[in-house]
């Protein structure tokens, strides 16, 4: 039986209702435990999110594993930097909160990982990027969430750092130069696991209900 032949699974009711929940868990966790993930665990995990779907089948994320201690501090470093940069811009108070909660997780996850995206990779052959160019990097954030998902269902948290320089951090960890940041995660177990979102429960924001349009 050729692959074309195999028949699709079934995903049953109590299948979706898992599925479900580990939407709802998914978590922007910026408190981790410095407990090592076990051994091959983050290679699982970012195979897994390199069968992430891609415009064209172009896959032109790139994963940068960042292990160096050097490379961390002068990530942490250029964080602080662009943080200061922005107190001046955002409500004191509340842009200090956020950084706060975001250097925890730069100085404790175990892992840091970096997401960039090829701009104008070989694979794929162009197909569908001459009307929306931008569909490349959007490839590269669909990796992303596939990986929070698939480091979710092992227990494990995922924080997106966003306040960074991403021309700084592509020379900090020697990348090409064409090679642009998507995000610059920590992974790890985290402290603690609520059913609210933590940003919800330090009073940042409230998530509000789907507003659809019709036309």
């Amino acid at each position: 039986m050729s692959a074309r032949e195999v028949d699709a699974p079934i995903f049953g009711p109590a299948f979706q209702v898992e599925l479900d929940t580990l939407f709802r868990w998914r978590r922007d966790v910026r408190h981790f435990r410095r407990d090592p993930l076990p051994t091959g665990l983050l290679d699982r995990l970012l195979e897994i999110a390199n069968a992430s779907p891609s415009v064209g089948l172009s896959q032109p994320w790139r994963f940068v594993t960042v292990e160096d201690p050097a490379r961390r501090a002068a990530v942490r470093a250029d964080f602080e930097a662009c943080n200061t940069a922005a107190l001046t811009t955002q409500e004191e108070a509340r842009a200090a909160t956020y950084a706060r909660l975001k250097l925890a997780g730069l100085e404790r996850a175990p892992c840091h990982v970096a997401v960039f995206v090829e701009p104008d990779p070989d694979q794929g052959h162009g197909l569908g990027r001459r009307t929306m160019p931008e569909a490349v990097a959007y490839s590269a954030v669909i990796a992303v969430h596939t990986l929070w998902l698939a480091a979710r269902a092992h227990g494990i948290g995922l924080g997106w750092v966003s306040i960074l320089d991403p021309s700084r951090i592509g020379t900090i960890l020697d990348v090409p130069e064409a090679w642009h940041l998507v995000a610059y995660l920590c992974i790890g177990y985290p402290e603690t696991d609520a059913v609210i979102p933590e940003l919800e429960r330090e009073g940042w924001e409230n998530r509000r209900s789907i507003n659809v349009l019709a036309r």
